[in-house]
């Protein structure tokens, strides 16, 4: 009867998943994570450490880190490295060459993360200087970082800051200004201890951590790290995704804050309908914090660590009782905690809050290109039956005339939930469903999750046990943990091997039944196990070359999605843009695909802070994600559904995904009114798809996302510093949600001295002042911004495959000197061509009654050429009074007649505007066209 114990309670975890809400006591607080309570005990001035032996090596500042007492086991390495473009990245490890007591392992030390390409912008250091700062009676070492910024070393008490010359050497960022810096060294455990030690004075007695029914051996004894971090002349501080909460993250701890309030966790974990304003860590983890302040200034801050992070935002005189005379000038200051690794911190000047992004994305990447229909809108179920089911909702799309791009299937497609299979009797006939739907021009994604059904007449599982490439449990046996298929083992990506075979198993050959217009979804990969330790897997698993998981779980999920985008891309012979979805994230994500923000709820404060969820990804790297419109759990009233139709149709990943157990809500089934304000909504995204293409390539290019903060496009404008409610969708457009039921009246504030236009009715709306507007049923309010240029493409198909070579219609927003400017991108959508030159990219100015299209593309002499059919069929232009009845085309020395015209070709109400129509002119050739 004993092996029947185990089974019967995980059948009934696993049915649980199904009805159970979030349950904290499920997961860690602070107080019960003990690194976490060790290091919020610690008052300011705790810090004994001061460097030593500061020299130049290998073009960086080093220095030996050595406490003023006798508690310090053995001396740290510092090091400091100055890059191009105002970037300071500092290096705080032990000391493996000391040899009494010798370091019992190598800390974990993020891989692949950093770009190769980033090292070859450093600049080596060729001396330093010493001088005494402010009147302190000890000196520092200052090191030129860029132009108006140096780094300073100051020695005692030890600290790191850079300083703004051109503002009076202010201080901009610090680390350690409030001496909460401690590093626990790894120990080997003693055999025998005196009874009355602690865990707090470090003793060997309480090693072992044990939460709820699970101990952590701990092998190598404490070994966190923790710091305060300081941000200068900042109004408020953004990032360290992923929690659902506000933009500008509220304080954890001071006065005015409850005693019990948690800091903002970093530890990827399955969590399902989470909690809405909440620090509680979600799926992802990415230690970026971005500060901004008064006078449009922006800074950064990011720690490439991967073990689990505590995240504190102190609030105003939350260090009034350390009597610490400290100097004067403002700050917000934040305290980081982390179990494990090294410190390997980044500092980011900026000084815009693009410049910070951009910085960012220049250490860890740029987002990858995605391909055009994967921006196109997304239907998805946990699931689809079977094939008649998705021949029938493919079907209804065209009978509703609902286009879209991609059906997704859940895990149910399966044979028994064994990945690379399809269910024999629900989807026989794999490769012709797929086939249907690409006649149509659309795709399919199914669903690969990490952990693999432990079954020997599973071949990949067989192949992966032979090969001893799963992750193994302190005692060196594969790890067994319970998920969807029962009993699992997960694969242990850490390994460049493993990942290399695993990417071989989406060839056509081994992923039987795929074709090329197959895409893949990575689920549960934080990763979850269902009876692990906070429905994780346990920190003291053992990984490649020794790794604890504890070291790397935040990289779990990134190291699968990177081996998982590598072979879609090996698949597709290197010249195939994969597609992959991945719910857990970490610095680089980017690079390999989109991820989404979990399990949502349908209800109004999901919708509500899907928002700030989405932007601060986009802050920390990750343009391209998305929430689940309508709700994963539960079932969305029809106005709520519509309303989250009516705001995700802008975001930069546009899905619809439900549970199992909620009722069936594909567009059509909520009555015709809502059926057709849901279909009004997809529409706009897809009239907008040349907009979101060339601000994806934006991205691309130089790492600034799709999805924007207002401060970010208007840095000085103080009202917009705590309003997440609204966005910008590039340079271009401005977006307010509604996230209230039967809301009358919507107030949108918009920024800015120029007008914006309703992208709608035309109707123009002054900035610098907030609108109480009506909120009309048809959309969400949204706004062009007065001196931009959109590009649309007005005639809708199936799908956004079928629109390649439709005409463009061009949207110019005059501002108060009557001019106006945009960009439009264009390549195959679907290949790498683009980066041997193949692409057009146009840059329309209008000024002085003239449009000029200009070509941006460098001249290739590559083979590699990329031309479009498309021509240009409509220039609408607001703001510009009526009156004109021709243009002329230039060098065609063609007339063309202007007239009033609908903004809108459906759905659209309001006043006719100024149209230039049938100008016929190519998109990709320069030309004029002057109204006379």
């Amino acid at each position: 009867m004993k092996p029947l114990a185990p089974l019967i309670l995980s059948l009934l975890f696993l049915t649980s998943q199904t009805v159970l809400s979030f349950k904290r006591e499920e997961f860690r607080n602070c107080h019960q994570t003990p690194f976490c309570k060790r290091a919020r005990s610690r008052s300011p001035g705790a810090c004994t450490l001061t460097p030593h032996s500061i020299s130049i090596s290998n073009g960086d500042l080093t220095a030996t880190l050595v406490s003023k007492t006798d508690e310090q086991i053995r001396p740290l390495i510092l090091s400091l490295s100055v890059y191009q473009d105002g970037i300071l990245r500092l290096k705080i490890d032990e000391d493996y060459n000391h040899p009494d007591p010798p370091v019992p392992k190598r800390r974990f030390q993020v891989p692949d993360v950093v770009l190769p390409e980033f090292e070859s912008n450093k600049l080596w250091l060729q001396r330093l200087s010493t001088e005494t700062v402010d009147g302190e009676s000890s000196p520092s070492t200052v090191v030129y970082l860029s132009d108006g910024y140096d780094a300073v070393l100051r020695h005692d008490p030890f600290e790191i800051y850079i300083r703004d010359k051109k503002s009076g050497n202010q201080k901009l960022i610090s680390l350690n200004s409030h001496q909460l810096f401690d590093f626990e060294q790894l120990r080997v455990k003693q055999e025998k201890q005196d009874s009355d030690n602690n865990e707090d004075s470090g003793s060997d007695d309480d090693w072992e951590e044990r939460f709820r029914s699970h101990t952590d051996t701990r092998p190598y004894g404490p070994q966190s790290i923790s710091f305060d971090v300081s941000f200068y002349n900042a109004e408020f501080v953004s990032g360290i995704p992923e929690h659902a909460t506000s933009l500008a993250l509220k304080p954890t701890r001071g006065p005015g804050v409850e005693k019990d309030s948690e800091p903002y966790r970093l530890f990827n974990l399955d969590v399902f309908e989470y909690l809405n304003d909440s620090p509680f860590g979600l799926y992802g983890s990415i230690p970026l914090m971005i500060s901004h302040g008064k006078e449009g200034r922006s800074a950064g801050f990011f720690w490439l660590n991967a073990a689990e992070m505590q995240i504190d935002v102190l609030g105003d005189g939350w260090d009034a009782e350390s009597g610490i005379e400290l100097v004067k000038q403002k700050s917000i200051d934040t305290f980081w905690m982390s179990e494990a690794g090294i410190v390997d911190a980044f500092f980011f000047v900026g000084p815009g809050p693009k410049d910070v992004v951009k910085q960012y994305t220049s250490v860890t990447g740029r987002p990858s290109m995605p391909q055009l229909f994967s921006i196109a809108y997304h239907q998805c179920r946990w699931n689809y039956r079977d094939e008649e089911d998705v021949e029938n909702v493919d079907a209804k799309f065209d009978e509703h005339d609902i286009p879209y791009d991609v059906l997704w299937l859940d895990i149910e497609h399966t044979d028994g939930k064994r990945y690379f299979t399809w269910d024999p009797v629900l989807f026989p006939n794999p490769e012709e469903m797929q086939k249907k739907l690409a006649a149509k021009g659309r795709h399919m994604v199914t669903i690969v999750d990490p952990h693999i059904k432990r079954d020997d007449s599973f071949r990949l599982h067989k192949e992966a046990t032979e090969k001893g490439y799963y992750v193994k449990d302190a005692s060196g046996k594969d790890f067994d943990g319970w998920c969807w298929p029962g009993s699992s083992s997960y694969l242990d990506m850490v390994n460049p091997e493993i990942r290399s075979w695993w990417g071989d198993k989406f060839s056509y050959e081994n992923y039987v039944g795929s074709t090329p217009s197959l895409y893949i979804w990575n689920d549960m990969n934080e990763p979850s196990v269902f009876n692990g330790p906070e429905v994780s897997m346990p920190r003291d698993a053992l990984h490649h070359e020794g790794i604890e998981h504890r070291e790397l779980h935040n990289a779990y999920g990134y190291y699968f999605h990177m081996a998982t985008s590598n072979g879609l891309l090996k698949r597709g012979g290197g010249n195939d843009r994969p597609f992959v979805l991945s719910r857990a994230f970490f610095p680089g994500s980017q690079r390999y695909g989109s991820v989404w923000t979990g399990d949502n709820t349908a209800d109004w404060d999901h919708l509500r802070v899907s928002v700030p969820m989405i932007l601060t990804l986009g802050l920390s790297g990750i343009s391209f994600s998305g929430a689940d419109v309508g709700g994963f759990f539960g079932n969305p009233e029809p106005e709520l559904l519509v309303r989250w139709y009516q705001l995700g149709a802008f975001y930069p990943f546009f899905r619809a995904h439900a549970h199992q157990d909620t009722k069936r809500r594909e567009p059509w089934l909520f009555g015709e009114k809502n059926t057709r304000l849901i279909r009004e909504a997809i529409h706009v995204r897809y009239m907008l798809l040349p907009y979101f293409y060339t601000l994806f390539r934006e991205a691309n290019t130089t790492g600034l996302p799709v999805m924007r903060p207002l401060w970010m496009e208007f840095p000085s404008d103080e009202i917009t510093f705590s309003n997440d409610e609204a966005f910008m969708v590039g340079s271009s457009l401005l977006v307010q949600g509604i996230y209230t039921e039967r809301a009358k009246y919507v107030s949108v504030y918009m920024p800015g001295k120029e007008l914006w236009y309703d992208i709608r009715t035309g109707a123009a709306y002054k900035g610098g002042k907030t609108h109480k507007l009506e909120a009309k049923e048809e959309s969400v309010p949204a706004f062009q911004r007065a001196g931009t240029i959109i590009p649309r493409k007005d005639r809708l198909r199936r799908s956004s495959t079928q629109m390649v070579n439709d005409p463009y219609t061009l949207v110019i927003a005059l501002n108060s000197s009557q001019a106006a400017e945009g960009e439009l991108y264009i390549d195959d959508g679907k290949s790498y061509e683009f980066l041997q030159g193949a692409y057009i990219h146009r840059r329309f100015v209008f000024a002085n009654g003239k449009l000029t299209s200009i070509n941006l593309a460098p001249s290739s002499s590559s083979k590699s050429q990329f031309s479009s059919k498309s021509i240009l069929e409509r220039i609408i232009l607001l703001g510009y009074s009526p009156g004109p009845k021709n243009a002329l085309i230039e060098p065609a020395n063609q007339e063309v007649e202007v007239e009033l015209g609908p903004l809108m070709l459906e759905g659209g109400r309001g006043s006719s505007v100024v149209t230039i129509r049938k100008p016929a002119v190519q998109v990709s050739d320069d030309w004029t066209i002057k109204i006379l």
